[in-house]
């Protein structure tokens, strides 16, 4: 029989924000089945300290490696609300966003959009008008379509507008097949391998309102192999050369795009962002002095790994219900429509029976949620101990990425409340969906 997939216990260090304190889990430092009873299930947490934390260590080692002007844009699909836009412009990074919807987030919660760079692989004639009248800083183009109506619609507004090319450098970042974005028949970017990317540049030199900054690459999510960036950097080196040569234009800015892993199990390794980052510096100062280039103002976007060990998700569980000589079966009162990852990516998550810390993990089972669907589970195979039972807090580490954001209505299901917690205090930031919510825009 296979190990399970989570029996993690806190004190194997998953995060340091985990820990035991009399049979209970704490969180931040805070009881997590007293949270659970105060603001109800499903409940997503947020560890504001862990968040700033996260910003600090990206922003401090890029200062450090990197030439003035360079930026750490929070990736913001990973979870978008006002909050979190407010914190990530108090730490001093720039913001990536991918939809109007997360650029009126930024604006509402008062966001420099200077310092907002607006990505997406088909933003429409409507999305454009938007970002340009919201004052979005540089918009990343993927395609010429899209720089031709950037084009226009700066040249109506009689401004000239920051841009960079989203280039495909062809890399395999050995992640999951459905978050890898660089290879070369990825549906985001331009080619460098067909001769496309060269034209694309061409073409945006010519556009007399558009003021082309530099270039974009983005080879994936949940990146944990060594020479990732170092690879895209390479290749990306090359090109901004080979422009140089070709067309006269040198490159001021390369985004490397976003992409560190981060611990969902034991078994992930442990990723030192700073050494990373110090890694990548040091391969980009030998190509500029092998290539005879100034080392341009460097990017990235990390969003996962700045809040994905900040957040954790409670639930209360129902009946455990046993199916005689196959499995058992542990419900909770949310599921897919507040984490489809599983169901999605089969991403391993740690969990843990928060109201019974102090028991050991003897019941394999699976998590599973309440929504109509075979394929509603949080996680198979895990060990919770054998009490368990209806009532009982459970918790999922690790989900404060890509679990708020990708939350849905399905089965009519209402969206959780986000709380943060900072110095022993919970504050609502997202208030719990109502049901009134929930039918506001039927008609």
């Amino acid at each position: 029989m296979t190990a399970p997939r989570s029996t993690l216990c806190p004190e194997t260090n998953l995060c340091p924000n985990l820990s035991r304190q009399d049979g209970r889990l704490r969180f931040a430092g805070q009881d997590v089945v007293s949270l659970a009873r105060t603001f109800g299930t499903p409940l997503y947490l947020m560890d504001e300290d862990r968040i700033r934390h996260n910003c600090a260590l990206y922003r401090d080692t890029f200062q450090d490696c990197f030439p003035p002007g360079s930026l750490v844009l929070y990736a913001s699909k990973a979870a978008s609300f006002k909050e979190m836009c407010r914190i990530a412009a108090a730490e001093g990074l720039g913001l990536d966003v991918v939809s109007p919807g997360e650029i009126y987030t930024a604006q509402a919660a008062g966001f420099p959009m200077e310092r907002v760079y607006y990505h997406s692989n088909n933003k429409t004639e409507e999305d454009i008008a938007f970002a340009l009248d919201a004052g979005v800083g540089c918009f990343v183009a993927d395609g010429e379509e899209e720089l031709l109506s950037l084009e226009a619609q700066a040249a109506r507004r009689d401004r000239r507008q920051r841009v960079l090319l989203r280039i495909t450098p062809g890399i395999d970042p050995h992640t999951y097949a459905a978050v890898s974005t660089g290879q070369v028949d990825s549906k985001f970017g331009v080619p460098i391998e067909t001769g496309q990317a060269e034209t694309f540049v061409r073409l945006a030199l010519e556009q007399p309102h558009l003021i082309l900054e530099g270039f974009h690459c983005h080879v994936g999510s949940q990146v944990f192999w060594e020479d990732v960036f170092e690879r895209s950097a390479e290749v990306m080196m090359h090109f901004i050369r080979d422009m140089r040569e070709k067309t006269g234009y040198l490159a001021r800015a390369l985004d490397l795009g976003g992409g560190y892993g981060v611990r969902y199990v034991e078994s992930d390794p442990v990723i030192n962002i700073p050494q990373k980052i110090r890694s990548v510096k040091e391969t980009l100062v030998r190509l500029c002095g092998e290539l005879g280039l100034p080392m341009p103002q460097i990017l990235m976007e990390p969003g996962r790994s700045i809040v994905a060990d900040a957040g954790m998700t409670l639930y209360t569980a129902g009946a455990v219900k046993e199916i005689s000589g196959y499995k058992r079966y542990v419900p909770v009162d949310g599921g897919m429509s507040d984490n489809p990852r599983y169901a999605l990516y089969g991403s391993a998550y740690t969990c843990l029976n928060a109201s019974r810390m102090g028991e050991a993990p003897d019941m394999r089972c699976d998590l599973v949620g309440r929504c109509c669907e075979s394929g509603d589970i949080i996680q198979p195979d895990i060990l919770l101990p054998a009490a368990t039972r209806r009532g009982d807090i459970l918790a999922v580490c690790t989900t404060g990425a890509y679990n708020f954001s990708m939350a849905s209505g399905y089965n009519r299901m209402l969206r959780p409340p986000v709380v943060m917690l900072k110095g022993g205090q919970a504050r609502v930031v997202v208030r719990r969906e109502t049901l009134a919510d929930m039918a506001r825009l039927d008609l």
